[in-house]
């Protein structure tokens, strides 16, 4: 179990964490129910590649609750996390198989003393391709 930052001891630019992450298509799935969100492009190839998308893609939400994970893991309660925003940039093409790894890195962006708020800035790739921009999260640390 981590220990939560205190919100004294961080600086601006220091890394919060890494993580990667893999998705397979039975993940896709799994996700898929649990979620309502049975779209073919997150499980048909044919689908996926009929609408213009290189192959069967993560659900967008899956992609994001990964990489908050990282932010939550480190504030070491999920309820720390009061804001958090993305921009969609490219999809993750999950392939059969092996599956797609996402990799995500975190670094304090900005300290708010007033509020007790971390602000982090995620940065998530697949490959070389950035597929979350504008990634932050607000984390109220104690």
């Amino acid at each position: 179990m981590s220990t939560a930052p205190r919100l004294s001891d961080l600086a601006r630019g220091e890394v919060v964490g890494t993580r990667t992450v893999t998705f397979t298509r039975a993940d896709l799935v799994a996700y898929a129910g649990a979620s309502g969100d049975r779209n073919p492009i997150h499980w048909s190839p044919t689908f996926a590649e009929h609408v213009g998308l290189p192959g069967v893609i993560a659900h967008g939400m899956l992609t994001m609750g990964a990489a908050v994970q990282l932010v939550s893991d480190w504030a070491g309660d999920p309820g720390a996390v009061v804001d958090y925003g993305v921009r969609f940039t490219k999809p993750v093409v999950v392939p059969h198989g092996a599956g797609a790894e996402i990799a995500v890195a975190g670094v304090v962006k900005s300290l708010d003393e007033q509020t007790r708020e971390a602000t982090v800035k995620l940065t998530v790739t697949c490959g070389d391709d950035k597929v979350l921009g504008r990634c932050r999260a607000v984390a109220r640390l104690d």
